[in-house]
């Protein structure tokens, strides 16, 4: 975690990376978290009282004295909370301005964007019978190497390929959950792209005719080549116009299916049901469908792509380890909110610094 409690030359950093001290204060002066200046100067102040709190080690009573030491501020732990609650909107406004400051230019080349979301759990008691979180839906943009979206939501907020505003033009990579074909219709409707792992028994397969299509069967057919590449159709459950889509799957190592295969019969046995031989079968294989065009991306450059989505997950790493991304405290929704929102736009404004400071081998090998 990084150590919240800033010094001056460090705050000073963070300031100019949100723009300075008068964007910082009219953005607070719009979200109404900061209207006038008594017991804390100003919004910059604010800013860095609550992201001491929520970034650091203290609780309230800690950070409120630790403001006083420093001179930064006369606050008691029950004024700090009060100010947190009413921060949750300005905090919202912070993190879209830190992502459009970094937004990247999709004329400049194909934008890759890997859509996946992250969960921490809320703290309240009946919300955690309830198994309550708060989801993060994020968007990790490449070749920036970096956050594009954020969106906060509870328990309630679904995994949404199309969640996300696309640019027209990006490449959308996304795992097994997001095989939703009317999602998929949207972003490709909104001129973007996708490509998305598939489950053999997750959508409603179809070949040319519009018949259903024994998925099965075809990577049977294709097990002696290992690799399969052909057009395929998925079925709309809104009843609109069928999906066409571009089906390609790879047969995966020995060791890597015969783990497959025992984390199938443990997910079986765990449910109580006896394993079908067609999802042994499916194992095996990697599934992907894309709108890719076989003339611009051969077979070996949509596997390629699709091994870039494991850095959303190093991404999520990240966020967690950096700057400390856990449940919030409490049980005010309110203050859960700005809890979270704070840690969001903490990674955003050190994503930058950490480019210039890091020996990435990842950057080597791109040059």
């Amino acid at each position: 975690m990084i150590h919240a409690r800033f010094s001056d030359e460090d705050w000073q950093l963070v300031v100019d990376r949100l723009g300075g001290a008068a964007a910082i204060e009219g953005s607070a002066r719009r979200a109404k978290a900061f209207l006038r200046a008594r017991v804390i100067a100003s919004a910059t102040d604010l800013l860095r009282l609550i992201l001491a709190y929520c970034l650091g080690p203290g609780g309230l009573r800690l950070t409120a004295a630790w403001a006083s030491a420093i001179g930064l501020a006369e606050i008691s732990n029950v004024g700090l909370l009060q100010r947190l609650r009413r921060c949750g909107d300005w905090l919202g406004a912070l993190v879209g301005q830190a992502l459009a400051l970094g937004a990247p230019a999709a004329s400049g080349g194909r934008l890759i964007r890997l859509i996946d979301a992250t969960a921490v759990p809320q703290a309240a008691a009946a919300a955690r019978r309830r198994n309550g979180l708060w989801r993060i839906h994020s968007a990790f943009d490449l070749p920036a190497e970096r956050f594009g979206w954020f969106e906060l939501t509870d328990q309630h907020g679904g995994e949404r390929l199309d969640r996300i505003p696309v640019e027209k033009g990006e490449i959308r990579i996304a795992d097994r959950v997001y095989l939703q074909p009317e999602r998929i219709a949207a972003v490709i409707a909104a001129g973007g792209d996708v490509l998305v792992r598939a489950g053999w028994k997750t959508a409603g397969w179809l070949d040319s005719a519009g018949n259903r299509l024994d998925l099965i069967a075809v990577l049977r057919e294709g097990a002696a080549g290992g690799l399969i590449d052909r057009p395929i159709w998925l079925r709309r459950k809104d009843g609109g116009p069928v999906l066409a889509l571009r089906l390609v799957a790879v047969k995966k190592s020995a060791p890597a299916a015969q783990a497959a295969r025992r984390k199938a019969r443990r997910q079986a046995q765990q449910g109580g049901h006896q394993i079908a031989r067609d999802t042994l079968a499916a194992a095996d294989w990697v599934i992907l469908v894309t709108s890719l065009a076989p003339e611009a991306f051969a077979t070996a450059d949509i596997l390629a792509l699709y091994r870039l989505r494991w850095r959303i997950e190093l991404a999520f790493k990240r966020l967690k380890s950096l700057v400390g991304l856990a449940g919030p405290p409490g049980f005010d929704a309110r203050s859960a909110r700005s809890w979270v929102l704070a840690h969001l736009l903490m990674i955003l404004v050190l994503e930058p610094l950490l480019d210039q400071f890091e020996d990435s081998p990842r950057r080597a090998a791109a040059a």
